[in-house]
């Protein structure tokens, strides 16, 4: 991906514009310009990296959907409001005012629609062969991006056409002016709809494997499409096309050891990789653009904060803390408890603050799956650049979803799948499930809370299955005295709030309007 850092540079000048800047200077341009590109096949493979390159700025994304979450408690400095957006991200507080990661996640995922949207607008421009591939991951990235943005603000504005009878997004990138004409979806609904024609464009032009491992794959596209279904309440859709994933046999679980490195970079892209997210150590970066890393800044969130000292693992600032209901949700005997919770409760017992600073609310657990390695440190600004890949579609996800789509349109591959995923979990069937274990459609989720947790996903399968408040009453009901209890608001807290500054920006306050409850 780093060949082509003249073209990045140009698609962060013409595509970072919207919706974050309230005034526009013109400059001349140095080099080529957006209008005199697209004239040979290399030039359309550049774009394509440049638009994929803002997949590596959705550490923000994965981070703040990791702290929404009924078992991951913000944790950072216990002295100071340490990252306030995040800690009121953690207590369901969070106000249109908020900034930073809401912001930012608003902003990087529209930029990376524009860049999407760059290509897709001069596709017509040249033919050659390899286009169509080419045009199909365009409509890949642009699928995930929105759906980044449904995911978080609901039905966001876009530009819309009708084509051949069909809603879809417009191949067309939104220009200085165009926030204050655009309006909001109609719907949640609506959005989806959008994202799953981009993903059923983009499907049968997808290859089975990539060369490159950043590529999107067919299974990749499909694995997205089911869990966009599985958003819109389609489950018989669903469970058709994650079917078609499992049955292409080009993913498998890991397991023994395998399974225990599979969130060390020895375990990046192998068997049960569906799509992950590239980062690197060899290129830095600065704090004055954070967006500009190669490497992951999501890492440093997840280690004991200093002066914690460990032959293996590096310190960091002491977020992302599971909690002890979450701990206690896996059976002794369930690998998954060490694969996911890195355990320094003896440390916290002792209250022996020489080993490591005590976070805010510290349970005494940490996010191993994303936790910072001395090894992997390379870079000048090493907590901007690790180089752990976030894993954002896996096989035991794309199993997991199959068995819910399968248990709630009557299908009869369900229990097959969820066993598949325990299996592994335990080493053997001993756990398989049995009807007095209550309904199935409540052990997969319980299986996708055990599966998942730490990378993202908690919180979203709460609201899309109706389940967050009973969780975070839960949550209320067995925390520790002393920490902070989680209101739920439902028909408010499902979506976070449009930054405030986005819509004054657009002149949409109005207009758009704020999401429920804001």
């Amino acid at each position: 991906m780093k060949r082509i850092e003249t073209l990045k540079y140009l698609l962060i000048l013409l595509l970072f514009i919207y919706p974050s800047c309230d005034d526009f200077v013109e400059v001349e341009p140095a080099g080529k310009t957006d209008e005199d590109f697209f004239n040979s096949p290399e030039e359309y493979e550049d774009a394509l990296i440049g638009a994929y390159d803002l997949l590596q700025a959705t550490f923000w994304n994965v981070l703040t959907s990791v702290v929404a979450s009924d078992d991951i408690i913000a944790g950072g400095d216990s002295f100071t409001i340490d990252q306030p957006t995040l800690q009121n991200v953690n207590y369901l507080t969070q106000t249109p005012s908020d900034n930073n990661q809401l912001r930012d996640i608003w902003t990087l995922m529209y930029a990376g629609i524009n860049r999407t949207n760059y290509l897709l607008e001069n596709k017509d421009k040249l033919d050659f062969a390899g286009k169509e591939e080419i045009i199909a991951e365009a409509y890949f990235l642009r699928a995930y991006y929105t759906f980044e943005l449904a995911k978080f603000f609901g039905n966001v504005p876009l530009k819309i056409e009708d084509r051949n009878g069909v809603n879809r997004i417009k191949d067309e990138r939104v220009i200085p002016g165009d926030q204050f004409t655009m309006e909001r979806t109609a719907s949640v609904s609506a959005i989806y709809g959008l994202i799953q024609e981009d993903l059923k464009a983009a499907i049968p032009a997808l290859p089975v494997t990539q060369d490159l491992p950043y590529e999107a794959t067919k299974g990749a596209a499909q694995a997205l499409l089911g869990k966009v279904y599985l958003f819109d309440g389609k489950h018989a859709e669903a469970a058709a096309v994650l079917n078609q994933v499992i049955s292409s046999n080009q993913y498998s679980l890991v397991t023994g050891d395998d399974y225990t490195n599979l969130f060390t970079i020895d375990g990046e892209n192998g068997p049960e990789s569906v799509f992950e997210i590239q980062y690197t150590n060899l290129e830095g970066a600065g704090w004055g653009c954070l967006a500009c890393s190669e490497g992951s800044y999501f890492v440093q969130f997840n280690g004991p904060r200093s002066p914690y000292d460990d032959p293996v693992y590096a310190s960091g600032w002491g977020f992302c803390l599971p909690t002890q209901q979450l701990y206690d949700a896996f059976d002794d005997d369930d690998m998954r408890r060490a694969v996911t919770i890195f355990d320094l409760t003896d440390l916290k017992e002792a209250g022996d603050n020489s080993s490591y600073s005590p976070p805010r609310e510290d349970t005494g657990f940490y996010n191993h799956k994303y936790m910072p390695r001395k090894a992997d440190k390379g870079a000048a600004t090493a907590e901007l650049t690790h180089p752990h890949n976030y894993r954002s579609i896996r096989y035991a996800d794309v199993l997991l979803m199959a068995a819910e789509a399968e248990a709630q349109s009557g299908g009869s591959n369900a229990e097959n799948y969820l066993n598949q995923v325990r299996a592994r979990a335990y080493g053997d069937n001993s756990h398989d499930y049995t009807s007095g274990e209550g309904a199935l459609a409540d052990a997969i989720f319980a299986e996708r809370r055990k599966e998942l947790a730490g990378e993202g996903h908690r919180f979203f399968d709460l609201v899309r299955t109706g389940r967050a408040k009973a969780a975070f009453d839960n949550y209320n009901t067995t925390k520790p005295d002393d920490f902070v209890a989680i209101t739920f608001v439902e028909n408010k807290h499902e979506l976070f709030p449009i930054p405030l500054i986005e819509l004054e920006l657009a002149n949409a306050e109005e207009r758009w309007g704020q999401n429920p409850g804001y």
